[in-house]
């Protein structure tokens, strides 16, 4: 047990039942939730379909700032209703352009040892001001919201000791780059890793936030930093030091595990095509051609990258055959840079500037061209994420991107700043941000509350309800998959279907829209023709990536009731749950390949089995063999699958409460 760590005492203190021994279930108290409006609607529809009348946690924050693009109705009527419910049930709002909900909730409210749940998988980067923040799906975040504890498995806790210091040209994006080349996107699954040396004291409060932002995709349930004097000088050039509470790890702490990472021997790193574990050096992909540069997502949007990336820009011009954009993360950073002169470097070199919101992050605009290369300071480079299926995106920090814009190639910053004599700066935090509050809209008193009308326009639609699960399940093969299928893969975003977010009937028919465009059709055949469950088998690492949890949803809703993978992400893991969806293991991974598309499938004594403890043993009926499968599953996630999921297991304990 990793006693003395900062994690291990903000998890001992909010402890609400379990015991802090790895992989036992406990659950804690949550302090502060956000949600943002891709994941929202559905988190608030979700959260009314309770009956709560106020938000129980301290604080909860609603942002708009993934489904910007206001080409129809559909995403203002969403915004119109996020609106309508942050002031019924005492939510503070985020307008549209006020900035990424994690830059502007690590700006303005994270807190050093609160908990802090959101409905999106980078939550985490509020570790950067010592937070225990942790992704889920909005589902769990609606019941955190509601009053309920948030149940997961007791992590590891990994030291990740930074010793030395990082040479110029080398930043922060450089450090989680290095633990992602080293572990890959599976290290982190049962994990938080929580930095501790002398190396973080050269790491500004929004240097961390790179950090544990990107931590997720290492699939690590969080990353945190220790609450220190830099940590407190942040907060107090917010406006927030009485927010600042000291929060260090005991000298004899002890880890689950130490990684050393020895700064100084760092170099600037690069992501390749097309997952963000495929790193390697920049001076290894020197020369390749590049059609579009972007700063900006929740990785790397700081006033710290804006700055740096700027004055490099000063004096210089993009290169004529790149396209190049900055998407500040918030509007005090756009303030900030405009204040200081920065912003008009961007827009002499050529630059677009683009909202302060996800935007080409998550594929809304800003798509690369045919065949093109991006090279992007953001955190994921999944195929077709960026709303171009065969561009090759790369990940690096925004002196990589800036150095690659000028070139017109992809070129190491070190050699590009001896050829052009750029500066290497160390860039200071200033006395006092703007704090760019003017567009943050606080909740109302709550008898005012009660008084308000929730809006919903014509797309969104009702929740459709599910049943429990059945003792035994006849189904079919409806879909095989391979390794490292991310949430992008079963639930695509984008301009055209990330509108549908809150209307589950319409986002349904885009399930696996890119991997197999049949699959819908056939899912719907198995679940309305043949009245049996469709059964997808997987691979490794089985939905990775974001936290979105219609990647859940929509299956069930298309009648998937069993997922049979190598392996699972951790959030999508628990979105199965939360919708009913069984997700099995195989005992001996090698049956994977026993499966064919459209086998018949028998899971007889399911029921008894799950409340036994006993393996579950799956019957292909079309090859006669019989396989065992395992599950990782808590006694309480055992009583949401067999109610039908964790909308029907609370109100039923609301039932048993009001009956007892």
């Amino acid at each position: 047990m990793a006693k003395g760590t900062v994690a291990y005492k903000i998890i001992e203190k909010h402890l609400v039942s379990g015991r802090l021994i790895p992989g036992e279930e406990i659950a804690i108290k949550i302090d502060q939730t956000l949600t943002q409006d891709a994941t929202g609607t559905m988190a608030y529809l979700q959260f009314e379909a309770m009956g709560v009348d106020r938000v129980k946690t301290e604080l909860s924050v609603s942002y708009i700032d993934h489904n910007m693009l206001q080409t129809d109705y559909k995403n203002p009527d969403d915004h119109k209703y996020l609106m309508s419910v942050a002031k019924r049930y005492g939510v503070y709002l985020s307008k549209p352009g006020n900035g990424i909900c994690h830059q502007v909730h690590v700006e303005r409210f994270a807190k050093p040892g609160k908990t802090l749940l959101g409905s999106d998988s980078h939550t985490p980067t509020s570790g950067g001001v010592g937070m225990l923040a942790i992704g889920a799906g909005g589902l769990d975040v609606a019941a955190a919201m509601a009053g309920e504890p948030f149940y997961l498995k007791m992590p590891r806790i990994v030291g990740v000791k930074l010793t030395g210091t990082l040479p110029p040209w080398v930043t922060a994006k450089d450090i989680i780059l290095e633990l992602l080349r080293r572990l890959t996107v599976k290290g982190g699954v049962g994990k938080i890793f929580e930095y501790f040396g002398e190396g973080i004291k050269e790491l500004s409060v929004p240097e961390r936030a790179t950090i544990t932002n990107m931590g997720a995709e290492l699939g690590a349930t969080t990353s945190i930093f220790p609450s220190d004097e830099i940590t407190r000088a942040y907060l107090k050039a917010q406006g927030r030091e009485e927010d600042w509470i000291e929060l260090l790890p005991d000298e004899n702490a002890e880890y689950d595990e130490v990684i050393e990472i020895n700064l100084s021997e760092l170099e600037p790193l690069i992501a390749c095509p097309h997952s963000p574990d495929n790193v390697v050096p920049v001076r290894e992909v020197e020369g390749v051609k590049v059609d579009q540069v972007v700063i900006g997502s929740c990785t790397n949007s700081s006033f710290v990258d804006l700055t740096r990336a700027g004055k490099m820009l000063e004096g210089r011009r993009i290169h004529p055959d790149v396209i190049f954009a900055v998407a500040p993360g918030s509007k005090q950073a756009l303030e900030l840079i405009a204040q200081e002169g920065i912003l008009l470097n961007f827009l002499k070199a050529g630059a677009r500037v683009l909202e302060s919101a996800c935007g080409p992050c998550i594929g809304m605009g800003y798509a690369p061209p045919s065949g093109g290369v991006s090279v992007r300071s953001f955190n994921r480079n999944f195929e077709g994420r960026s709303g171009t299926k065969d561009a090759k995106v790369y990940l690096a920090s925004p002196e990589v991107c800036v150095a690659s814009a000028i070139a017109g190639e992809i070129i190491d910053p070190r050699r590009l700043a001896e050829r052009e004599g750029i500066k290497w700066i160390k860039v200071q935090m200033p006395e006092r941000f703007p704090y760019g509050d003017e567009a943050i809209i606080p909740p109302l008193p709550e008898e005012e509350a009660k008084k308000v009308e929730i809006y919903r326009g014509p797309n969104i639609a009702p929740l459709p309800e599910f049943d429990e699960l059945p003792t035994e399940i006849q189904g079919e093969v409806s879909l095989i998959v391979g390794d490292n299928i991310t949430t992008d893969h079963i639930m695509p975003a984008g301009a055209n279907i990330l509108p549908l977010r809150s209307n589950i009937y319409a986002i349904s028919e885009y399930v696996y829209h890119y991997v197999d465009p049949e699959f819908v059709s056939r899912a719907k055949k198995i679940r309305d023709e043949k009245g049996i469950a469709n059964i997808i088998i997987g691979g490794e690492n089985y939905g990775q990536g974001s936290s979105r949890e219609h990647a859940a949803l929509a299956p069930r809703f298309l009648g998937v009731r069993v997922v049979i993978a190598k392996s699972f992400a951790r959030i999508h893991h628990a979105n199965l749950i939360n919708f009913g969806i069984l997700p099995l293991e195989f005992v001996d991974k090698r049956d994977y390949a026993k499966f064919s598309l459209g086998d018949e499938v028998h899971i007889p004594e399911l029921i008894d089995r799950l409340k036994g403890g006993k393996e579950i043993l799956v019957i292909n009926k079309t090859t006669k063999e019989e396989i065992a499968c395992k599950y990782s599953l808590t006694p309480k996630q055992v009583s949401v699958l067999l109610s039908g999921g964790l909308l029907r297991w609370i109100k039923n304990k609301q039932k048993v409460s009001v009956g007892g």
